[in-house]
């Protein structure tokens, strides 16, 4: 194994903050001149990042790649776990579909053999290309089920020999608690860890003062930091737990937008840059009681389009949504959302589940689902043809396995090399496509909301540089690592190693 400068950013739970710190991190050596990647052998998300050569990685290793000024590749994540029910998840090894297991045989009969070997060969091809990494774990490395065949926290710590930095979220309570427990648990791999971080603090740190000297007396582990909730910084999230992040930005006067709340959902990402938009509230829906009257309500991806649409039916949301459409209601539907918008799925196949057959989806749009068993995966650039909106340049990704037509009167939404791509009705009152990333595209979507508005009887506004905004972001989480982090610290234990 190719021998590399770096640190590993574990966590004492889930959604403690790995990835910012991560992503924060890659800028920060970046801004040094290190040739520098992320790393995180295997990733549990529906949020997929699609490279430049049409692979899956998560989204949050693409997002630190872009930290890193480097090109995101399935290197930096070789596994990806694509949860599609409660016990079996989609494994993509190196961006491609392998297969879909349930947790067990994927412990028993994966992890330890073609697991392992697919991080060696990932980590081999990143040695040719950089010097530096900065990993990332998953969950907890506390986890007792889990450690005799884990492949994401301290046995790749060990097969880097490489120290490693806990996280702990303190703005949820128990970080004291949750750092000591995790240390006890760790039984010999308690030495590869040689500091932690406080993530998410508010308020006076001098309140924090005398914890953090008792910790490093208890434990000896020093505290290399303390930081701060960061609000003002927006990096986009990796998985479920982090997808309400985008409801904490609250506005004055807000124009209202409804996410319809899948619990299969994917790519939830598509709907952040609403964040830098200031008039702009996203709340997400999961019954009809939470309905209310939105300005406009937006149906995101799915791992399983024909499973979400019988939940939406079980509790009600989908007459929510056929109601407020019949009162004119806006309505956009992305990728897995725009074939619940048409009339009917058919799966012959049984590739969206395992049930077979053909289903009636919501019939606001005149098109039809049929699912394919080839997966589409790329990235995409194209232009919107519609009359309403026609003259737009677009760019974003494809992950779906279904092929929609259109069945009656409605528009072409946008044109992609020499196919077309979703569907418009009413002047853009009910829109569908494919394209993940589509309110990416900072002109669309501010033409998208100023309709909106518009219909709302509120002003237009100009439109906002994502992209920009963005780059503000990585700088100012570099910002905040040099000013809160012992940066000197963790660039010595970048050139250690741990035995």
């Amino acid at each position: 194994m190719s021998s590399f400068k770096g640190v590993m950013i574990q966590g004492t739970s889930s959604d403690a903050g790995k990835s910012f710190i991560v992503t924060g991190l890659c800028r920060v050596l970046s801004d040094m001149g290190a040739k520098v990647a992320p790393f995180k052998s295997q990733n549990m998300s529906n949020n997929s990042y699609v490279t430049y050569d049409g692979k899956e990685i998560g989204r949050a290793q693409g997002a630190q790649a872009e930290a890193a000024r480097t090109l995101p590749t399935v290197y930096m994540n070789p596994i990806l776990l694509k949860p599609m029910m409660d016990h079996r998840s989609e494994i993509v090894l190196l961006g491609e579909v392998y297969k879909p297991m349930n947790g067990s045989e994927y412990q028993k009969s994966f992890t330890l053999e073609k697991g392992m070997d697919t991080v060696k060969e990932a980590l081999e091809a990143l040695s040719r290309e950089y010097d530096t990494l900065v990993v990332e774990g998953a969950g907890s490395p506390a986890e007792i089920n889990l450690s005799s065949r884990e492949i994401v926290n301290m046995r790749i710590a060990k097969l880097l020999n490489m120290p490693v930095i806990l996280v702990t979220d303190i703005d949820r309570g128990g970080a004291f608690a949750s750092l000591v427990g995790t240390l006890d648990l760790l039984g010999e791999n308690r030495r590869f860890v040689k500091g932690v971080i406080i993530n998410k603090f508010r308020g006076d740190i001098s309140l924090l003062n005398d914890g953090l000297r008792w910790f490093e007396e208890y434990t000896g582990v020093p505290v290399i930091g303390v930081m701060p909730h960061l609000e003002d910084v927006s990096i986009e999230t990796e998985d479920s737990l982090s997808m309400r992040r985008v409801e904490t930005y609250r506005k004055t006067e807000p124009l209202d937008i409804a996410v319809i709340g899948l619990q299969r959902v994917s790519n939830n990402t598509d709907v952040e840059p609403f964040i830098f938009e200031e008039d702009v509230q996203i709340r997400y829906v999961y019954n009809p009681a939470d309905f209310g009257n939105p300005h406009a309500v937006i149906i995101p991806g799915t791992k399983s389009t024909q499973d979400d649409l019988e939940q939406l039916r079980s509790v009600g949301l989908d007459r929510s949504i056929i109601e407020y459409a019949r009162k004119g209601g806006v309505i956009f539907g992305v990728c897995g959302g725009y074939q619940i918008l048409g009339e009917r799925i058919s799966d012959e196949l049984g590739v969206d589940r395992e049930e077979r057959g053909e289903i009636e989806a919501l019939g606001l749009l005149p098109m039809a689902t049929h699912f394919e068993a080839d997966k589409r995966v790329q990235r995409v650039s194209g232009r919107i043809v519609s009359e309403k909106f026609g003259g737009i340049d677009v760019s974003g990704y494809e992950i779906h396995l279904g092929r929609s037509s259109l069945t009656g009167n409605a528009e072409n939404f946008l044109r992609i090399d020499d196919f077309y791509d979703g569907a418009l009705i009413n002047g853009g009152q009910i829109i569908g496509c494919y394209l993940h990333n589509i309110f990416h595209n900072d002109r669309f979507r501010n033409e998208w909301l100023n309709m909106v508005r518009e219909k709302a009887g509120l002003p237009k506004r100009e439109m906002v540089d994502t992209e920009g905004n963005k780059e503000r972001s990585f700088a100012k989480l570099a910002d905040a690592c040099r000013k809160y982090l012992d940066m000197d610290a963790i660039l010595r234990l970048m050139n250690q190693k741990v035995y």
